[in-house]
């Protein structure tokens, strides 16, 4: 099997996350809960799925002068990931992000964008050539729009696949759409993109042929427990998941795209890439934490078998 060449353009935050039996509402204090904090990020996030996975990871992003910067680099480095193309800014702290998980691993999030907010096109030019010589290259919205675009552009013009990961969820404009290769939004951000209220796979259907009219070639839409419906081209399959307890859902979507790029880079058929994604999604969702949550191939391999 060769190493595919991923790059990811992206958030990296740390996650200060609180396990409690359930949600607290507005004004509410709930006493009793378990503290974690742990690396995050979706940008962070995904680069590290597809890094334990075996990929040849380069991470693009930005952090600040502080000491969650200087522990997030040393982390990408101890996973195997390319930081040299992390940037280190004093004008803002690194990303934050507070977040709840209840008994049923149901999360309420609240995000400082911090540094994220400043990674800027010339950050992304500045990896222009291992952009060009990428499988994938791996996006998000945690991150300014122009950046997002940007980064969309430059890789759609070097001829390589374009994985947008729409989240969190926000309206989106047809001249990034067009240079989409693969869009991955879940039931929620798939109608904030196009009207469609998803909740089945008629509906899902619906919602991604409005996005393929839109230039996306492939849409991919996660709908949790019923697994991922495939459109493209040629046709629309629901591709199955494996029924699992969840403990903890933060990091699921994430360990879902890291995977799909993973596949998609090492050139595996679609169907194959999407029930592969499913499995990493589905094992990441039983375990605590964001990046923690992030499973090996090795592992993928036990879980399936």
């Amino acid at each position: 099997m060769s190493i595919p060449k991923i790059v990811v353009v992206g958030s990296s935050n740390t996650d200060m996350v609180i396990k409690m039996d359930r949600l607290p509402g507005p004004g509410e204090t709930i006493i009793g809960g378990d503290f974690i904090m742990a690396a995050g990020g979706k940008g962070a996030n995904q680069a590290v799925a597809a890094a334990r996975l075996g990929g040849d990871v380069t991470f693009v992003a930005r952090v600040g002068v502080d000491m969650f910067g200087e522990q997030a680099k040393e982390n990408f480095k101890n996973e195997g990931i390319n930081t040299g193309f992390i940037v280190e800014g004093k004008e803002s702290p690194s990303g934050v992000a507070l977040i709840f998980v209840d008994q049923n691993g149901e999360n309420s999030i609240a995000v400082a964008s911090g540094a994220n907010s400043k990674l800027s096109e010339k950050n992304v030019a500045a990896a222009e050539s291992k952009i060009a010589a990428a499988g994938v290259v791996l996006l998000q919205l945690e991150t300014p729009l122009d950046t997002v675009r940007y980064a969309a552009r430059l890789a759609s013009e070097k001829n390589v696949k374009v994985i947008l990961n729409p989240a969190p969820a926000r309206e989106l404009d047809d001249e990034l759409l067009w240079n989409v290769t693969l869009l991955t939004p879940n039931e929620t951000e798939a109608e904030l993109l196009t009207g469609v209220k998803v909740d089945d796979e008629q509906s899902a259907a619906q919602a991604a042929g409005v996005l393929r009219d839109k230039g996306v070639s492939t849409v991919i839409i996660t709908m949790g427990a019923k697994g991922s419906l495939l459109v493209t081209d040629a046709r629309a399959a629901l591709i199955p998941t494996k029924e699992v307890v969840a403990v903890d859902t933060t990091g699921a979507g994430d360990a879902f795209n890291g995977a799909l790029a993973y596949a998609v880079a090492n050139g595996k058929p679609l169907e194959e890439a999407v029930r592969f994604a499913n499995l990493a999604g589905a094992l990441s969702a039983i375990r605590m934490g964001a990046q923690p949550s992030m499973p090996t191939f090795e592992e993928l391999q036990q879980f399936d078998g």
